[in-house]
């Protein structure tokens, strides 16, 4: 789909899990986007969003989602 003459490209949040020396387990994100090069589809990170909570994934995931496909998320 074009916006104002820009081809809009999927992004999605994609998650890394580490463990860390004290044996607990760190969770970092980054936006990516898919794009075709040479034949192949790449991602591409677009944002490195750094450690987040786990509780804040799915808060992220509705953020980057297109419009009529974003779940209605409600918080205290």
């Amino acid at each position: 789909m074009a916006i104002g003459g820009i081809r809009s490209v999927p992004l999605y949040v994609r998650t890394h899990r580490r463990r860390l020396s004290d044996g607990t387990e760190a969770v970092y994100a980054c936006v990516v986007e898919s794009v075709r090069e040479g034949g192949r589809h790449v991602q591409r990170t677009v944002i490195n969003l750094g450690r987040v909570e786990e509780s804040q994934l799915p808060y992220l995931r509705a953020a980057w989602m297109d419009e009529d496909k974003r779940p209605r998320l409600v918080w205290d």
